[in-house]
């Protein structure tokens, strides 16, 4: 079994869901940390989903900051996606997703 440790990111540019990363086919993905960041000058809110069940909803993040939404590891299995959605129109808010994948 291979591991490979990878980022995925993206910058959400409106307030509907966005996948940051789904789990390939035979493939086994260990979620190690997932990081939003705040880019704009007002506060928001984010929710965080991994298979379809909210690991954080509408968590408040101040203007300019940074929240770590993984207290721990999850594991997601094939086809699983981790989704991320901004209560700003705009989107304004970074993501970064670190996960080991086994194959």
């Amino acid at each position: 079994m291979a591991n490979t440790f990878l980022n995925y990111t993206a910058s959400l540019t409106d307030d509907t869901e966005t996948t940051v990363y789904t789990v390939g086919a035979s493939t086994t993905g260990i979620i190690l940390g997932c990081n939003v960041a705040n880019t704009t000058t007002s506060s928001l809110t984010v929710s965080v989903k991994v298979a379809s069940k909210f690991v954080v909803k509408d968590a408040p993040v101040p203007a300019g900051s940074a929240l770590s939404v993984l207290d721990g590891k999850l594991i997601a299995e094939t086809t699983d996606t981790v989704t991320v959605q901004s209560s700003d129109a705009s989107g304004n808010v970074d993501v970064i997703v670190s996960v080991m994948e086994q194959t």
